[in-house]
């Protein structure tokens, strides 16, 4: 199979964000930015990248869909909605981390991550050391971040994060990012913050999932 079509292949398979499937409707407006935040912080833990997800629409389902929000849910309200979840073996710590992020959010951007946007004025670096300064969001968790948010923050695309490249690697790709953004691109044109996103996400779940390797590169 060719690069070309290894790639149909895995969007096939798994074409969509972690965002969309953590029922974020990704915008660049305070709410939506807010719940990729707290996304990416759950994610970047020892845990299964579904129950993450989980986890996230539960607390979203309970109404912690903005730092306002989530800093005014009691302690034990974010860790019945993240038990809900599936997030037990984190579930303490991660909502007092929640709580302080939003806190902090607030204080810092009026829980708008547009103002760190301007802030980081296009410098990737910055913004993920301006995304670090969120309990709970390591550097795994900011490239978690950029990764998704490139879909509607072209600055910062194409961005393709180290997980992705182990994806690539495993499925027998190019593990350079440039060639790689060549693969998402269509026929008629570059690729978009988009489609990187999209493709970025597939491979992540290629390195997490040895099953969609087998099934992509053995289709049926």
């Amino acid at each position: 199979m060719t690069a070309r079509g290894t790639v149909d292949a895995l969007l096939a398979r798994c074409g969509t964000t972690y965002a969309a499937e953590a029922g974020i409707r990704l915008r660049n407006t305070p709410q939506p930015l807010y719940q990729l935040l707290v996304l990416s912080d759950l994610l970047s833990a020892r845990i299964r990248a579904s129950v993450a997800v989980s986890a996230a629409r539960a607390l979203f389902a309970h109404g912690m869909r903005s730092p306002r929000r989530m800093a005014g849910a009691t302690w034990q309200q974010r860790v019945d909605a993240l038990g809900e979840g599936g997030y037990r073996r984190y579930d303490e710590r991660t909502a007092t981390q929640l709580g302080k992020g939003a806190q902090l959010l607030l204080a810092d951007y009026g829980g708008d991550l547009r103002r760190l946007r301007e802030e980081a004025d296009g410098d990737l670096d910055a913004l993920r050391a301006g995304l670090r300064r969120t309990p709970g969001i390591g550097p795994a968790g900011a490239d978690i971040f950029v990764r998704e948010v490139q879909a509607v923050w072209p600055e910062v695309a194409p961005f393709v994060d180290g997980k992705a490249l182990q994806g690539a690697e495993r499925l027998g790709l190019p593990a350079s990012p440039a060639k790689l953004v060549k693969l998402a691109a269509e026929p008629a044109g570059p690729a978009d913050g988009h489609r990187v996103a999209v493709l970025a996400a597939a491979l992540v779940r290629a390195a997490l999932d040895k099953h969609i390797v087998d099934d992509v590169r053995s289709p049926a």
